[in-house]
């Protein structure tokens, strides 16, 4: 298994310790520091099985700085989130080929079970 991890997120740190009580490890992936490949984005997205709109964090300043709410082309909206990992939501945990992103936090719960 492998977590999609960013230290400084409370739910990214929350998913990591119920993983962790639940007696499972993972691989960590810190993608802020080393951020994904195109490739692996597109991968990560077939894994979850949504677009890459569904995978961005909306919210974040950046995202309408970027004005990434009026781009409707998928290949250009997985660039953005390939150059700008700030915009992956997380945590995501990836097990084989299924994957989900642990928001709310009972979604690391079920997919654990």
């Amino acid at each position: 298994m492998i977590i999609w991890h960013n230290p400084k997120c409370s739910k990214s740190r929350e998913a990591l310790k119920l993983l962790e009580e639940k007696g499972g490890s993972a691989e960590v992936f810190k993608y802020l520091d080393t951020p994904p490949s195109r490739e692996e984005i597109v991968d990560l997205l077939q894994k979850l099985g949504i677009s890459a709109r569904e995978l961005m964090r909306t919210k974040e300043d950046l995202y309408k700085e970027l004005g990434l709410a009026k781009i409707t082309d998928e290949a250009k909206l997985i660039d953005a989130l390939a150059e700008h990992p700030k915009l992956i939501e997380r945590p995501i945990l990836i097990d084989g080929n299924q994957a989900v992103i642990g928001r709310p936090v009972e979604k690391v719960i079920d997919f654990l079970a």
